[in-house]
C-alpha cells in the first residue's frame, strides 16, 4: 500500500509499505518529513511532477535507509512529488521525471514481470532489434559458437558478448590494423602508445593492464585507525606508495541525460582508481566539458556561424549546467576534491563539413595512490569467493557499452534512453570506506578487485575470474527492481558497485568492516578452476554457461581503411586598430572566460590535502591550470596534475593538435616542484574522434603517431588513456562531427607541494616579467581562440619544432622553481600572451603591467596581433630584479629563448608598447568582460539575483587577514609534531555517519594538536560497541550524511533521536562537565537539528538552504569577535581565511541575534563572501558556556598555510595557521579539567 504525506501546499511524499502504518510510525515519518501531515486518503487530486515509476531514485534508497535506522520496517520506497498548476506548463527534466494526473495507491506499479530467458535463433535480427552494435564478423562468430555448443545462445549470452566485446570495452579500433592511402601501417594505435612506455619506462610500475596506471611514489605517513572493524585510535606508519593516474570519458550518457551521465562518469573514474592493483585510493579529481555553443548572448557573434540544431536530448546550455552539476555533486558527496579542469565550446562549418560538440565530451580524471605492496593484482585460484559490494541492480544502461560505440541518433530513442544513468555517490563512499580500510591494513585480504561499469556484472566479474573461471549465483545478486530479467540482472550498468575476489577465510573480517560502514556486501559466487563462466540460479537455470575463451570471443581484427583528406581553412583577417574588440571577444569565449560558475559549486578542499586548486589571489578567481595534492599531512610529497587539449589546431593539422595538447599539459604543470623534473611526468591520452568518416581515420592515425613520437622524444610515457571513436551526431541524414580531440592529463610526483608557483602577479617593485619560449616555432594564429572569435580556424597552426629544446626549457624552468627564484608564472595557451598577462592581474585589486614587444621585434616577430594572441607554447615568469643574473644564466645555459617583456606598474592598466606606440587596456573593465560568461551561466544555476550579486561583488570582497604579530606559526613553540610515538592520554573521538567525508582531516587536526583520536561510526554508537566514556571531546565531521536526503543531517539525527542506545550514550556525554563538542558543516547541521546548542531565548536555530539553492565552495574571510568559547576564545579579534563547502549553511536565527552566542562571522555581509545569506553573516554559534561549538566553515582544512587558497605572503614560511590553536586550546582545557 501507499501512504501519502503533505508538506505545505505543493510537496507530497509517497511511502510504499507492506502494512498499514501505526500512529507511532506515522509520527516518526512526519518528523522525518519535517512536519509533513499524513493523509487519510489513498489518492490525491491534481497534477504532479515526480520520478518515473519504473526508476527507484537514489533519493528513495537513502530515505528508506533512514526509515530503517528509525526502526521502521516494511517500507520499500519513498518518493517526493511536487504539485503543479493546472494551467501552467511545468518545467522538469523529462529524462528523469514525468507528469502525473493525480496520485493513488498504484503510483509505483509498473505492471511488468521479468522476461523469461530467450533462446536466440537469429543473431542478426536480434542484433538489429536490440542495438547491440555487433559487426557482421561477430554475428558470424556467435552463429558458429551456437553450432559448436549444439544449442541456440541465450539472450544473456549474446547480450553479454556484445558488451564485453564492444568497442567501448575492447578498443578494437585502437588494436586494429590501419590501411592509409593504400599502405598498411606497421603499428596499431595501441602499440604506438605503448611504445612511449617501452622507450621511457621511467618510474612506471603498472601500465595498460589494470584500471589505472601506477608510477613509483614516495614514502609517506599513513594516518589511519588501526582496527577498522571496530572503534579504534588513529596511528601513523610509514608506507611506500605508488601514484595512480586515470582519465575516463562518459560522452554518450552525458549527451542523453547530463546530470547522471556526468555524475556516473565521475563515479566510474573514481571506481577505476579504487580498483587498481589489490585496492587503491582516489585523492583528487579533474574534469573537462566540451559542448557546442550555449548561445547565451547576442554579442557572441561567433555563435551565429551555424544554426542551432533541433537538439536530440538537451541544449548545449542545459548540458553545460547539468553535466557540471552532476560531476560536481558526485565528487562533493563522495568527498573527492576537483582541483583542475577545462572547458571548451566550439562550432565551425567549412569545407562542407559541420564540426561541433553536439555529441559532448565529458572527461573525468584524477590522481590517487596505493601501497606499493598492493600495486599488482593477485592471481585468483579455485575456491576463492567472488564478492559484490555496493548498490542494487536496476534497469540502467542496458547496452550502454554497445550504444556508446555507435553514432548518436542511429538508434531509436528507446534504446538510447537505456543510457540514462543512476548516481548514488553516498553508496560509493560507503564501499570506498571499506576498500580504504582493507588497503590501509598490514595484510590486505583482497586478491583482486574490479569496478562495475560498462557491461555491468558481465564485464566486471568475467574479468575477475578470467584466469580460473567462475560460477555466479544469480539469486545472490541484489535486485532493487523485481521486474528485471536474468539478462538485465547480469548486464545492467547500475553504478557504485565493486567486484572482489577474497579468500574464504577472510570473508568474516571483510563482512565486519562492511557492516560497520553500512556497505552492502554480497558473496555471489566463487572461482572454479574449470575456465567456464556460469551464471545460475537455485533451480539450476543457467542464463550464461560458456567457456571463458568463448565469452571473450575470437572475432577477426578490425581493419580501418581510409584515405588522407587534405583540408585547408581560411586564415583570420584582422586589423591591429581593433585590438580592444579582439581582446574583449577572446575573453568572452567560454574556453578563455572565467570558470567561476564551475568552481563555485565544486568542493576544492575536502580531504585537507589540497595544496593547489583553481582559485588564486585575494579575490580567489579561477586562474590556476595546475592542481596539487599532498599525499599526507606533512605537506611535502604529493602529486601535481594538469590538462591540455587543442582540437582547433587538430582540425588544421591533427599531428600538430596532439603536440600542442601535450605541450599545454606540460606548460601547465611546470610551475609545480616536480621530484625528478620532466621524468616525473606521465600522461593519460583520451581520444575522441568521429571515426569511419572520410579522412578522419587517417587523421586519427596521424594524431596518435605524432603524440607517440613527441612523448618518446621528450623522454616521457603515456601509460593510460581511453578512446571514444564514434563522436558523430546524426540528425536524419545530416551529420555533425565532433572535432577530433585528444585530451592529455599529466601527473607527476612533487617534491614539495608548498612550492608551486602562483599565476598571480606580485604587485612588487623591482621585479621583471620574462617570456620563455617552449615552441621553437614562428608565432602562428591557426587554431587559436583569436581565430575562433573571428569564425576562423586557419591552416597555419603552431607546433613544437624541437622537442629537445622543449625538454630543455621545461628543465630550466624547473630549476627556477626549485631554486625559489620565481614570484609568479603563467602559461601561454588559450587566448595567447595578452590573456596570460591579464589573468596574472585579475586576482589583484591594484597594479598593472607595462609590456613591451621589443624582445619579440629582436627575434623577428613584428605582428602585434600575433605577439598578443598566438598560442605557441611558452610561459611568462616574474622574478626579482636582483635575481636577473642567476635566472638568465640558467636559461642561457639550457639554450632556451627568453627575453624581457615587461614589469609591474602602479596604474591599473595593461600598457602595451609596440614600435614606440602605446596602447592602454583597462584591467578592471576587461576582468568584467572575462567574468561575464560565467555570470550568464551562473544565472541558470544560481538564479538571476544571486548571479547578479556575485557579478557585482566578486571584485569588492578581497580576502583580508588580521593576525597578531606575536603569532609565530611554528609547531615547536606549541610542542607539536607531525607524528609521535605513544599516547598523550587526552582523548577525542570523531563521529561519522554514512556519507560523512571530512573525517580524516578533522582527525588529523586533533591528532596534531595532541589528542589521541578515536574513529567512531554511528553503527558503533547504535550497537553499543562505543560508549564515549573514555573520551572528553567529540567532533561531528563534515560531509553529506545520507546524501542530505530529507534535509541536511536529518537522517544522521534520526539515529540519535530514535535509537535508544545512541541517544543515551550522547546524553551521558553531554551531562558530563569535562566534555567539549564540535560540529563542522554537516556536523554543525546535526548539532542544530538535535538542539545541542541552546540559545538564551525560546527560538531554536535551524539550518536552511543557501540563498543560491546550490552547493557553495569558496575560500573566504572569517572574523572572530570577542568570545568565551574554549576553542576560539584566544582567536578573538583575528580575521582569517577559511574554506566553506556546503549546500545548507544558512543559520536561521528566528530570535534576536543577542539570544545566540555568535562566535564567528563572514567578513562581508553580502553574497558570495557570505556564501549562504545568513542574517548577520553568522558562521558559527556556541553554547552559552562556550564548551560546544557549531560551525559551518572548515577550520580543519586551513590549519596549514599550504591548505589555504590565499595566505599572507609575509607568512608563507609559517608551519601552521592560527586555526591550529583552536584545537590546542581544546586539548589544554581538557588537560586542566582532568588533571
Amino acid at each position: 500500500m501507499v501512504q501519502f504525506f503533505k508538506k505545505g501546499q505543493t510537496t507530497f511524499f509517497a511511502v510504499e509499505t507492506d502494512h498499514k502504518l501505526s500512529p507511532a510510525e506515522l509520527e516518526k515519518l512526519a518528523w522525518a518529513f519535517s512536519g509533513a501531515k499524513p493523509l487519510s486518503a489513498t489518492s490525491v487530486k491534481g497534477r504532479f511532477v515526480g520520478p518515473r515509476r519504473e526508476m527507484i531514485t537514489p533519493w528513495s534508497t537513502n530515505a528508506v535507509e533512514i526509515a530503517q535506522n528509525m526502526g521502521l520496517s516494511g517500507i520499500s520506497r519513498i518518493e517526493q512529488f511536487e504539485r503543479v498548476g493546472q494551467e501552467e506548463e511545468p518545467v522538469y527534466d523529462r529524462m528523469l521525471s514525468r507528469l502525473y494526473d493525480g496520485l493513488n495507491s498504484k503510483v509505483f506499479d509498473v505492471n511488468r514481470k521479468p522476461d523469461p530467458i530467450v533462446r536466440i535463433e537469429d543473431i542478426h535480427e536480434y542484433n538489429l532489434r536490440e542495438g547491440l552494435a555487433l559487426s557482421p564478423d561477430e554475428e558470424a562468430y556467435l552463429e558458429s559458437l551456437a553450432k559448436k555448443l549444439g544449442r541456440p545462445l541465450t539472450d544473456s549470452e549474446v547480450f553479454g558478448f556484445s558488451q564485453v566485446n564492444s568497442e567501448h570495452c575492447r578498443h578494437k579500433i585502437f588494436n586494429g590494423t590501419f590501411v592509409i592511402d593504400g599502405q598498411e601501417k606497421p603499428m596499431s594505435l595501441f602499440k604506438l602508445i605503448k611504445k612511449t612506455s617501452q622507450e621511457n619506462p621511467n618510474g612506471l610500475v603498472s601500465a595498460y593492464k589494470d584500471n589505472v596506471a601506477f608510477l613509483e611514489g614516495p614514502k609517506v605517513d599513513q594516518f589511519y585507525p588501526v582496527n577498522p572493524d571496530r572503534p579504534d585510535y588513529f596511528e601513523v606508519k610509514d608506507v611506500k606508495t605508488v601514484i595512480s593516474l586515470k582519465a575516463e570519458t562518459h560522452n554518450f550518457p552525458t549527451t542523453v541525460e547530463p546530470f547522471n551521465g556526468a555524475a556516473t562518469g565521475t563515479g566510474g573514474e573514481i571506481r577505476d582508481r579504487l580498483g587498481g592493483g589489490k585496492a587503491s585510493l582516489p585523492i583528487a579529481g579533474t574534469a573537462v566539458y566540451m559542448t557546442s555553443y550555449p548561445r547565451l548572448s547576442p554579442e557572441h557573434r561567433w555563435e551565429l556561424m551555424m544554426n542551432p540544431r533541433v537538439w536530440l536530448y538537451q541544449t548545449p546550455a542545459e548540458i553545460l549546467i547539468k553535466a557540471s552539476n552532476g560531476a560536481s555533486d558526485f565528487g562533493n558527496k563522495f568527498g573527492q576534491p576537483l582541483i583542475c579542469g577545462s572547458l571548451l565550446t566550439f562550432e565551425h562549418e567549412e569545407n562542407d563539413r559541420k564540426y561541433a560538440y553536439d555529441k559532448v565530451i565529458m572527461l573525468a580524471g584524477g590522481v590517487g595512490f596505493a601501497a606499493k605492496k598492493d600495486a599488482i593484482k593477485g592471481t585468483p585460484v579455485a575456491g576463492e569467493k567472488v564478492v559484490v559490494m555496493g548498490g542494487d541492480n536496476y534497469r540502467i544502461g542496458m547496452g550502454g557499452g554497445a550504444v556508446s560505440s555507435v553514432e548518436t541518433g542511429q538508434y531509436d530513442n528507446s534504446i538510447e534512453l537505456n543510457a540514462v544513468q543512476r548516481a548514488n555517490p553516498e553508496m560509493q563512499k560507503r564501499v570506498a570506506n571499506v576498500i580504504r580500510a582493507l588497503a590501509e591494513s598490514d595484510s590486505n585480504p583482497v586478491v583482486s578487485i574490479h569496478d562495475h561499469g560498462a557491461g555491468g556484472h558481465l564485464n566486471a566479474l568475467s574479468e575477475l575470474v578470467e584466469a580460473t573461471g567462475g560460477r555466479i549465483d544469480i539469486d545472490a545478486l541484489p535486485v532493487g527492481d523485481p521486474t528485471l530479467s536474468a539478462k538485465e540482472i547480469v548486464g545492467n550498468e547500475s553504478q557504485e558497485r565493486m567486484g572482489l575476489v577474497i579468500k574464504a577465510e577472510d570473508i568474516p573480517y571483510v563482512e565486519r568492516v562492511a557492516q560497520r560502514e553500512r556497505a552492502p556486501m554480497y558473496v555471489v559466487g566463487e572461482t572454479t578452476g574449470d575456465d567456464r563462466f556460469v551464471f545460475s540460479d537455485s533451480k539450476g537455470v543457467k542464463p550464461i554457461d560458456l567457456e571463458m575463451a568463448d565469452m571473450f570471443g575470437n572475432s577477426p581484427k578490425t581493419v580501418m581503411t581510409d584515405t588522407t583528406v587534405e583540408l585547408t581553412y581560411r586564415e583570420p583577417e584582422y586589423d591591429a586598430a581593433n585590438l580592444l574588440q579582439y581582446v574583449e571577444d577572446v575573453l568572452s569565449l567560454e574556453a578563455v572566460a572565467c570558470k567561476d560558475w564551475l568552481t563555485n559549486k565544486v568542493d576544492r578542499s575536502v580531504t585537507g590535502k589540497v595544496a593547489r586548486q583553481q582559485c588564486q589571489g585575494e579575490l580567489q578567481l579561477p586562474l590556476s591550470d595546475c592542481g596539487v595534492v599532498a599525499l599526507d599531512y606533512t605537506g611535502k610529497s604529493g602529486i601535481a596534475t594538469s590538462i591540455g587539449h587543442a582540437p582547433q589546431v587538430a582540425l588544421a593539422d591533427s599531428a600538430k593538435g596532439s603536440v600542442m595538447a601535450v605541450a599545454e599539459a606540460l606548460t601547465n604543470i611546470v610551475g609545480a616542484q616536480l621530484d625528478k623534473g620532466l621524468k616525473s611526468v606521465s600522461l593519460s591520452a583520451n581520444w575522441m574522434w568521429p571515426c569511419k568518416n572520410a579522412g578522419e581515420d587517417a587523421a586519427l592515425y596521424k594524431a596518435v603517431e605524432a603524440c607517440s613520437d613527441f612523448a618518446c622524444a621528450l623522454g616521457i610515457n603515456i601509460p593510460t588513456g581511453k578512446d571514444s571513436l564514434s563522436m558523430t551526431q546524426k540528425y536524419g541524414e545530416d551529420k555533425v562531427f565532433a572535432p577530433g580531440t585528444v585530451i592529455i592529463s599529466a601527473a607527476g610526483q612533487t617534491g614539495d607541494v608548498r612550492r608551486t608557483v602562483s599565476p598571480v602577479l606580485k604587485n612588487k617593485k623591482n621585479t621583471l616579467l620574462y617570456y620563455i619560449d617552449f615552441s621553437s616555432d614562428a608565432l602562428r594564429l591557426g587554431g587559436s581562440a583569436f581565430a575562433q572569435a573571428l569564425n576562423r580556424i586557419g591552416s597555419d597552426a603552431p607546433t613544437v619544432k624541437d622537442p629537445a629544446k622543449f625538454a630543455a626549457a621545461f628543465e630550466a624552468v624547473q630549476k627556477l622553481v626549485k631554486g625559489r627564484k620565481l614570484l609568479a608564472m603563467h602559461d601561454v595557451s588559450a587566448g595567447g600572451l595578452v590573456t596570460a598577462m591579464l589573468e596574472m592581474l585579475f586576482a589583484n585589486t591594484t597594479g598593472g603591467i607595462e609590456f613591451t614587444t621589443a624582445g619579440f621585434l629582436q627575434n623577428g616577430e613584428t605582428d602585434l596581433v600575433k605577439i598578443l594572441f598566438a598560442e605557441n607554447p611558452a610561459v611568462l615568469v616574474q622574478f626579482e630584479e636582483s635575481k636577473k643574473e642567476s635566472v638568465e644564466k640558467i636559461l642561457s645555459e639550457a639554450g632556451v629563448k627568453h627575453f624581457l617583456v615587461g614589469k609591474p606598474s602602479d596604474e591599473r592598466v595593461l600598457l602595451i608598447e609596440h614600435y614606440g606606440e602605446e596602447r592602454l587596456l583597462g584591467i578592471d573593465h576587461l576582468r568584467d568582460r572575462w567574468f561575464e560568461p560565467s555570470y550568464l551561466l551562473d544565472r541558470i544555476q544560481s538564479g538571476k539575483e544571486c548571479a547578479a550579486l556575485r557579478f557585482e561583488n566578486y571584485k569588492k570582497q578581497p580576502l583580508r587577514y588580521a593576525i597578531p604579530a606575536s603569532f609565530d606559526g611554528s609547531l615547536a613553540s606549541r610542542g607539536l609534531s607531525y607524528r609521535r610515538n605513544g599516547k598523550t592520554g587526552v582523548r577525542a573521538a570523531i563521529i561519522r555517519e554514512k556519507g560523512v567525508n571530512g573525517d580524516r582531516e578533522m582527525a588529523y587536526s586533533l591528532y596534531l594538536a595532541g589528542f589521541d583520536v578515536k574513529d567512531v561510526h554511528m553503527t558503533d554508537l547504535m550497537s553499543g560497541r562505543e560508549t564515549l566514556e573514555d573520551v572528553n571531546m567529540i567532533v561531528f565531521c563534515g560531509g553529506f550524511s545520507n546524501s542530505d536526503v530529507l534535509g541536511s543531517a536529518k537522517g544522521w539525527a534520526s539515529g540519535f533521536r530514535w535509537n535508544d542506545t545512541a541517544k543515551q550514550t550522547l546524553q551521558r556525554f553531554y551531562d558530563r562537565e569535562d566534555t567539549l563538542s564540535l560540529g563542522i558543516c554537516n556536523g554543525c547541521q546535526l548539532m542544530v537539528e538535535l538542539g545541542l546548542i541552546p540559545s538564551a531565548g525560546k527560538n531554536r536555530p535551524t539550518m536552511e538552504h543557501n540563498i543560491s539553492h546550490k552547493f557553495e565552495s569558496q575560500f573566504l574571510g572569517l572574523a572572530i569577535p570577542r568570545n568565551n568559547t574554549v576553542m576560539l576564545g584566544s582567536l578573538s579579534g583575528m580575521k582569517l581565511g577559511i574554506w566553506v563547502a556546503h549546500g545548507e549553511g544558512r543559520f536561521n536565527l528566528p530570535g534576536s541575534l543577542k539570544d545566540y552566542n555568535i562566535v564567528a562571522k563572514y567578513n562581508y555581509a553580502a553574497y558570495p563572501a557570505n556564501p549562504n545569506g545568513s542574517r548577520g553573516a553568522v558562521a558559527a554559534i556556541a553554547s552559552p558556556d562556550g564548551r560546544h561549538l557549531a560551525m559551518m566553515p572548515h577550520l580543519e582544512r586551513a590549519i596549514f598555510p599550504w591548505q589555504c587558497g590565499f595566505y599572507p605572503h609575509n607568512r608563507r614560511n609559517n608551519e601552521v595557521t592560527p586555526w591550529i590553536d583552536a584545537f590546542v586550546n581544546a586539548r589544554k582545557w581538557i588537560e586542566e579539567k582532568t588533571r
